[in-house]
């Protein structure tokens, strides 16, 4: 007989466990909700913030940069927000805030117990979030981590502010918790936080709020673009009533108050101008600012920094007043000149008045200790953000001359030095062949330094470099500050190598600050948000020229604006301070050039076309159509500033002889030509004049500077 196995039994834990749901249901319904409920609480704090988050709030903050005179002239951020502390924040715009926002937030711990009720019968019977409960401190949470608790009105969000309410209130005292939230809101206009919602609509700070800006601030919480007082005030003042009336119902306000703040109108602040000045600067103060992000280990968008430059407000509106007043003049001419050229290409109107637009850089600096005081980069920032001042690489014409005639100074050669001004055919070292000429179409005979460059004469200049060596004019230019790239060819004379017009104004300050080069700053100190300093600028001095070889090149550019190719300074623009200087011109009238400096400070303007295929047009020379706008800078310099007409220093290691104007050695009494001139005692003449051995009648000696 077969005898068969018994089935095996069912287990009898999941047996059990049956047994015990089917006999108990409440019991089980209660713990499954439990454990849903442990996962659901799970889920909702789950990338909720942290307790260190919350413990180490930092909110982000605008970056304000100010110019060496205090005034803020720009702002970087992400959120427009300048924190201010609870002391700071006036009675009644809290008392606002709590009259309409949340009259129990003294009495309650995070969420109002009070509201809940309300609000979930009047959506149940909406369907929909339409009536809410939130409390400041709900908000606040809302505002801190939007990213965290979401974005979307459900039931998942409400929590997840609640949650996190409740932990703020845990952290915080209920004043921190003010301070924060009238600190993070957001105002509209881009504005974050009450400081700077006074600044954009009211023009002052928060702490000289009244009554009623208060309430209009906090009317704006509730839709900051429909009751823009800017855009919207019939609406704003509509709004900035009823929280005045909420004022009155919570006792901040007696009805006398009340009666006469109601009527008064809202008056919202023009849009900040901050931004108009100097936009070329500030850009490039911002970009600096990019490069120090990691060194610093900051976001300069973000961690509310004090940004301090070398920006000097009443030398920036000079030079725009200067700009202003000639441009227009400038490009009048220009664009007749540049009519034949639209004609024959047959160029659309459109296209012409766009290419055709006469563009400048023009650099002002305080050449003791390199400080950028001014800086224009274009005509129109706002039409190109490309700053010519910086960023431009344009040939400088014979505004690069100074460079060879240092050279040559510098190694002995003295004023006196006479060179033919007569042709002379140069052979490149790639092969090719020069023939330079005169900006006069003209020649002469033995001619000196001193007259060469105040005449700017090219010959003169080509056979000095060709005297010197090309290599000696290059080591001079860098060692003064010029960067780019320059081929050591005689052509360097007469500036065919591109230079940048800020480095082209740094060299020539190498002159006004007797021999010591000053690397150009724009940014003198940052600070963090607490007012620590996190960088100040030491600017690299480094003595590249002798005191004596930069005062006699400083005399010798003296006489280039005294009664050379500048002169135009003196006799057209009365401006009759100390000043030196040098004009330059590119072929066909490409660019136009001045640089130039006086004991206070040193410009410089280049003026052309961005497409260098384009032409000033005939008599546009560096003088016509540079100098004017370092002139009338220059004159709206000294006398808005009050600046004294100084001399140049003359350096112990220089002295005054008078020299034979033919022979260039020391003068007799039967020279019949003499000329006084400044010598470094190095190099100083020591032979008496051979060439007039016998009595002359003399000529009454000439001065050849001022």
């Amino acid at each position: 007989m077969t005898v068969q196995n018994p089935q095996t039994p069912p287990s009898s834990g999941w047996h059990a466990i049956g047994r015990f749901v089917r006999n108990h249901p409440w019991i089980s319904a209660i713990g499954f909700g439990l454990v849903v409920g442990i996962f659901y609480f799970l889920y909702l704090v789950q990338g909720m913030p942290s307790l260190q988050e919350l413990e180490n709030i930092n909110p982000a903050l605008v970056t304000r940069i100010y110019s060496q005179d205090g005034q803020l002239i720009h702002e970087l951020f992400t959120y427009k927000r300048v924190y201010v502390p609870y002391e700071k924040i006036p009675d009644h715009t809290v008392q606002a805030l709590l009259a309409t926002e949340d009259r129990e937030f003294f009495n309650h711990w995070g969420i109002n117990i009070k509201r809940i009720p309300k609000a979930i019968l009047v959506d149940l019977l909406t369907l929909s979030f339409r009536q809410g409960f939130s409390t400041i401190t709900m908000q606040l949470a809302r505002n801190l981590y939007t990213k965290k608790i979401g974005f979307q009105k459900n039931i998942n969000r409400k929590l997840r502010e609640i949650l996190t309410a409740i932990q703020i209130e845990r952290t915080y005292s209920k004043k921190e918790i003010l301070e924060m939230y009238l600190n993070m809101a957001y105002f509209g206009h881009g504005v974050y936080g009450v400081e700077s919602a006074a600044r954009r609509y009211f023009g002052k700070h928060a702490s000289d709020l009244s009554p009623e800006e208060s309430a209009t601030l906090v009317a704006l919480l509730k839709s900051p673009a429909y009751y823009s007082p800017i855009t919207h005030p019939d609406r704003a003042m509509q709004r900035r009533n009823l929280v005045l009336h909420n004022m009155l119902v919570c006792g901040y306000l007696t009805q006398t108050q009340f009666d006469s703040l109601k009527n008064l109108p809202v008056k919202a602040h023009p849009l900040e101008e901050y931004s108009k000045i100097a936009p070329y600067f500030t850009e490039y103060v911002r970009q600096k600012l990019n490069g120090m992000q990691d060194s610093l280990g900051v976001n300069i968008y973000e961690d509310g920094l004090n940004v301090y430059t070398t920006l000097n407000t009443t030398i920036q509106a000079c030079m725009d007043s200067a700009v202003h007043e000639f441009l227009p003049r400038l490009q009048e001419q220009v664009s007749k000149n540049l009519q034949r050229w639209k004609e024959k290409e047959n160029i659309p109107d459109s296209v012409f008045a766009k290419k055709a637009k006469v563009q400048l850089a023009f650099i002002a600096l305080d050449h003791h200790n390199g400080h950028i005081l001014a800086m224009i980069g274009g005509r129109d920032f706002a039409e190109s953000k490309f700053n010519r001042a910086v960023q431009a690489r344009r040939q400088p014409g014979s505004a690069f001359k100074p460079f060879l005639y240092t050279a040559a100074i510098d190694n002995g050669y003295p004023p006196t030095f006479k060179l033919l001004n007569q042709p002379v055919v140069v052979h490149n070292p790639d092969g090719t062949r020069w023939d330079p000429e005169n900006f006069t179409k003209t020649f002469g005979g033995l001619t000196t330094l001193r007259e060469g460059l105040r005449k700017s004469i090219n010959l003169i200049a080509v056979r000095l470099i060709l005297e010197i060596g090309p290599g000696a004019a290059v080591e001079y230019a860098r060692r003064m500050g010029i960067s780019t790239p320059l081929r050591p060819f005689p052509s360097l004379a007469v500036g065919s190598s591109e230079v940048i017009p800020l480095e082209l104004v740094s060299a020539y300050s190498v002159f006004a600050n007797q021999g010591v080069r000053v690397e150009p700053i724009a940014i003198t100190r940052v600070e963090d948000r607490y007012g620590n300093v996190l960088y100040e600028a030491h600017p690299r001095q480094q003595e590249v020229l002798s005191r004596a070889t930069a005062y006699i090149m400083t005399n010798m550019l003296e006489d280039v604006v005294n009664k050379g190719t500048g002169g135009s300074l003196r006799w057209r623009f009365n401006f009759y301070a100390p000043a030196a200087g040098k004009t330059g011109t590119t072929n066909d009238y490409t660019d136009a050039w001045f640089v130039g400096f006086t004991p206070h400070l040193t410009a410089g303007v280049w003026v052309g076309l961005d497409d260098p295929e384009l032409k000033l047009g005939p008599g546009q020379t560096g003088a016509h159509a540079a100098l004017p706008f370092w002139a009338l800078f220059m004159k709206c310099v000294y006398d808005t500033l009050h600046l004294s007409p100084e001399p140049f220093r003359q350096p112990p290691d220089v002295v005054r002889l008078e020299v034979c104007e033919d022979s260039g050695k020391l003068a007799t009494q039967f020279c019949p030509r003499v000329v006084e001139e400044v010598f470094n005692v190095k190099y100083r003449p020591t032979e008496s004049c051979d060439l007039h051995p016998g009595p002359h009648r003399r000529k009454k000696k000439k001065k050849i500077f001022f």
